[in-house]
């Protein structure tokens, strides 16, 4: 648990950055919105927004909204996501099964379409490297998002990541060193698993940022090395499970949420150990520049000290705290991140909802 009011904004410590990470899992993104809408009821506020796949998409509206509301603007966003097509059933399984049945097949009007409902495209389908076009959510991203926004110093830094296809290496766009577009948000989300379409910004072809790591935390920190984070993570895929696989299906569920469930605790660990090495090179050089040096060793001192500065007050962040918003589940589906029906999306939020409730209560 953590105190609302152990929650330092920038305005009162400038050495300090509050930083939302937000996970990349299709529809439970949803999450995701409830979480943030939570976070912003309670007015924290936060000077980095970073995302991976759906996570970038949320985090592109929370920082570039078009509307001074980017809560609303996200629940709406996800409101229009919801598929209307899908009955309402009270078992959660056989829906999300219903619903993931008919977004592979239909895909979803205001996010993805499949090429062989295109008569043009039905023959090129059987033999394309996707199988999903993501021009829907493009046209549906410009009503929400206006990226002329994040020149506004008021609204938080955006951080996403995407996969060079040719490099397998991690990608990152950053709205304080690039010109963020949609077609960077989209380059984030090309999960070839899925058959969802890459995307090629100057000749560079990009796939979903989760290839690499779901968490993109640590890019985070080589982004913004100087000042100390306190770190909201949401967290989709859940790290423990009691009950073990009862067939393929489920094996296979259990196995994605491994891979993807968060995996920065490594990270925290060398935070604090860098904290005390830091600490103790900041002691160490104050012993030293108090004492008698000689004329020889002033100079290596000296030498030494522009590195010192370096190391310390330059790439020195480390993370103060970190908050974890964990997703739990009552039925284990591994095609439960193309649930869009009604029920599931406004279940997902109102529980991210009440998660980040529980996480902030006094």
């Amino acid at each position: 648990m953590i105190h609302k009011n152990e929650i330092t904004s920038k305005e009162k410590n400038p050495d300090l950055e509050n930083v939302l990470v937000l996970q990349g899992g299709g529809s439970l993104g949803a999450y995701e919105c409830g979480a943030f809408k939570t976070l912003a009821k309670h007015n924290v506020k936060f000077d980095i927004v970073s995302g991976t796949s759906i996570g970038a998409i949320n985090a592109a509206i929370i920082a570039a909204s078009k509307n001074d509301n980017p809560s609303k603007d996200l629940e709406d966003f996800w409101t229009r996501l919801i598929e209307k097509s899908i009955p309402s059933f009270p078992l959660q399984k056989f829906r999300a099964m219903l619903s993931s049945v008919y977004s592979s097949f239909y895909g979803n009007p205001s996010a993805f379409t499949a090429l062989w409902l295109n008569p043009w495209m039905f023959v090129a389908s059987v033999n394309h490297p996707y199988i999903y076009d993501t021009a829907p959510l493009k046209e549906t991203l410009e009503e929400f998002v206006d990226f002329g926004k994040l020149k506004n110093p008021d609204r938080p830094r955006l951080i996403v990541t995407s996969t060079d296809i040719k490099k397998g290496t991690r990608v990152v766009f950053d709205s304080k060193r690039h010109e963020i577009t949609i077609e960077n948000i989209l380059a984030s989300i090309g999960y070839p698993f899925y058959g969802i379409a890459w995307t090629e910004i100057n000749g560079r072809y990009f796939w979903d940022g989760a290839l690499l790591n779901n968490t993109p935390l640590i890019a985070v920190m080589d982004a913004s090395p100087k000042n100390h984070k306190i770190v909201f993570v949401t967290d989709l895929f859940p790290h423990e499970q009691d009950d073990l696989p009862k067939n393929m299906m489920e094996s296979w569920h259990r196995a994605r949420d491994i891979m993807f469930a968060d995996k920065t605790q490594w990270a925290i660990d060398v935070s604090k150990r860098t904290e005390k090495h830091l600490d103790l090179m900041q002691k160490m050089h104050d012993i030293l520049e108090k004492s008698s040096l000689d004329e020889k060793n002033k100079e290596k001192f000296e030498e030494i000290e522009q590195e010192y500065r370096r190391l310390v007050f330059e790439q020195g962040a480390v993370i103060k705290k970190m908050i974890r918003i964990e997703r739990k589940e009552d039925t284990h589906y591994l095609f439960e991140d193309v649930d869009f029906s009604s029920e599931t999306i406004t279940k997902l939020i109102e529980q991210g909802e009440n998660d980040a409730e529980k996480i902030l209560q006094t």
